[in-house]
């Protein structure tokens, strides 16, 4: 075994976290489906921001084959504010293929892991880790500055080049033995002292070995990213109100915030009043625009200028497709995005 690795074991089993829901809930522990959900939760997600929505999930969809034969939209309520929704509808599609090509069991084989929808190299390999004692390599953002560091590996990670390099180079390291401890380890130790910001290399077990503190250029590495102008983008979304109730349109399946609920939009130069009536027949008298509300994505910001309509009456024919009508406090609690609650929630208050 590495001098390397088994420092990162040593450390992780006296310092590491070991009270993660997914680590102490009865079951849970070594449950691939358990750990499973919570990989997929963790990515790009801080444990804090995951762990009641873990709790949650869980709660209502305590095995792999309650998710399977819950309604996409109930799992993507679940998964509402958690961001990234295309993970929350791969879950879904993976736990249906396990139910129906695996009889219900998480497969075991780390290639046909991989053939699940959402599920990548590293997310197999810690499941393969944590639930089968697998001797598998990780590769996520964390492994990757802790490598970059420690070995002054210089170059983004997100080229093919050097992600290739650090694929090699973590194979190289891995121990034959403990692989729970060391995969969760090399977690920890990018989660909480390798960090991006502010690393606690005084107390880390890899500062006698490790390059980039010997250079003094721990705060270089990983070499960022390179620097892309994100574009900006503009919308008005509708409030069609009538009474205490307001309109919501579920998005196409794919793209930005698919499969959610969400205020209709229209683009910055279409008439408000016009567009309520084209689209939904519904006649309506304009209110004060609310305050433009700023969301960044990875790839784009998107400025939405909310604008209140009263709705003068609802159309008492055939319901408009792909819409619902449901009160404010309701529509909070509906599988919306973010900013679109964030709208919501502040015309409850006023």
């Amino acid at each position: 075994m590495s001098d390397f690795a088994q420092r990162i074991i040593d450390w992780q089993k006296q310092h590491g976290r070991h009270d993660l829901p997914w680590q102490t809930k009865p079951n849970q522990a070594r449950n691939p489906y358990a750990i499973w959900v919570s990989e997929i939760m963790l990515q790009q997600t801080q444990v804090s921001a995951v762990i009641g929505y873990y709790q949650r999930f869980m709660t209502r969809f305590p095995t792999i084959q309650s998710l399977a034969a819950a309604e996409q939209e109930e799992v993507l309520q679940h998964w509402s504010g958690l961001g990234y929704y295309s993970r929350a509808r791969n879950l879904h599609h993976a736990a249906q293929t396990i139910v129906d090509e695996f009889n219900g069991e998480f497969p075991q084989d780390f290639a046909a892991m991989q053939t699940l929808s959402g599920i990548g190299r590293s997310t197999a390999a810690a499941i393969a880790a944590f639930a089968f004692h697998q001797v598998q390599t990780i590769l996520d953002g964390n492994v990757k500055r802790v490598l970059a560091r420690h070995f002054a590996i210089d170059g983004w990670p997100g080229t093919p080049k050097i992600e290739k390099a650090m694929w090699s180079l973590a194979e190289s390291l891995l121990p034959k033995a403990d692989m729970v401890a060391y995969t969760q380890g090399l977690m920890d130790l990018g989660a909480t002292m390798c960090t991006r910001s502010k690393p606690a290399c005084g107390t880390c077990p890899l500062s006698t070995s490790c390059l980039a503190y010997a250079q003094q250029r721990v705060h270089l590495l990983p070499t960022p990213k390179p620097k892309k102008t994100s574009p900006q983008k503009f919308t008005t979304m509708l409030i069609l109100q009538y009474g205490q109730e307001v309109l919501l349109e579920k998005r196409p399946a794919k793209g930005i915030w698919g499969g959610l609920w969400s205020l209709p939009e229209i683009d910055m130069q279409t008439i408000a009043t016009e567009a309520a009536l084209a689209r939904f027949g519904l006649r309506v008298e304009t209110q004060e625009p609310m305050n433009v509300l700023q969301h960044a994505f990875s790839h784009y910001k998107l400025d939405i200028l909310p604008q209140p309509l009263d709705v003068v009456s609802k159309p008492t024919s055939a319901p408009i497709p792909n819409t619902v009508w449901l009160s404010i406090e309701d529509a909070i609690g509906a599988a919306i995005p973010t900013p679109v609650r964030k709208i919501l929630i502040s015309l409850r208050k006023a």
